[in-house]
């Protein structure tokens, strides 16, 4: 299995810490949130890792090298100076990913979810971990029901985490859910979750509710907050 980590974001609710370091190259726990990753594909058997990049893309190579410290094989892929959302993203990660399913993860979340609970083939085109909604965005996303089926719609409506995996022909004629659409440097920019609503309507997304400590570190608040409780877990 090959995996994509999200990291092309500018970070601009965490500034001034992304002013000269991007969100994933942070510090938490005492290595950088993105390292967190990277051990865990480790440990998972993962050996080829797709980070996309765009704002200060190269701090990424300097910092986290080819990924031979992890066994890992790390290819840095640079959408340009405009990241291309959640979907372009992936769609643009596709030729590097294969024709096998991959793991997907946010780079700017952390997580004590264990990577090797995840099904290596999702049943249809997505399994999604799904997380109680956080205090800052407590409407939440999507809705799962008792078969374990992920719904666009529905009560209680669960966070997701940024985290799971995906087929590639999730994306299979994405271009008829999203219509118009901007194409910065020639590739598409697009969110993947109008794709994904379309899925769910068509009973192709799996997916789980996650209970344990998950965070979307997406302010310097939140971030510090996240470091002191590791460092008093002794993570």
């Amino acid at each position: 299995m090959k995996a994509l980590i999200f990291a092309a974001g500018f970070g601009e609710r965490m500034r001034p810490l992304t002013e000269h370091t991007p969100k994933p190259l942070l510090s938490v726990g005492g290595k950088p949130l993105i390292e967190w990753h990277l051990e865990k594909l480790a440990a998972l058997g993962v050996r080829d890792v797709v980070v996309n990049t765009s704002w200060l893309a190269d701090r990424f190579p300097a910092a986290l090298g080819d990924g031979r410290r992890w066994g890992l094989s790390l290819h840095f892929l640079h959408e340009g100076d405009t990241p291309l959302e959640t979907g372009g993203g992936m769609f643009n990660a596709l030729p590097l990913l294969g024709d096998a399913p991959f793991l997907l993860v946010n780079g700017d979340v952390w997580t004590d979810y264990d990577f090797r609970r995840l099904p290596r083939e999702p049943d249809g085109l997505a399994h999604l971990v799904l997380v109680d909604p956080p205090a800052q965005a407590a409407r939440g996303d999507f809705a799962l029901n008792a078969a374990g089926r992920v719904r666009a719609a529905g009560e209680p409506l669960l966070t997701y985490a940024g985290l799971g995996v995906f087929r590639p022909g999730v994306l299979a004629g994405w271009e008829a859910i999203i219509g118009a659409h901007e194409s910065p440097g020639g590739r598409p920019r697009f969110r993947l979750a109008p794709v994904l609503s379309a899925r769910m309507a068509g009973d192709q997304v799996g997916g789980e509710h996650y209970r344990g400590q998950w965070t979307d570190v997406g302010t310097p608040q939140r971030l510090a907050e996240l470091d002191a409780r590791l460092a008093t877990d002794g993570a």
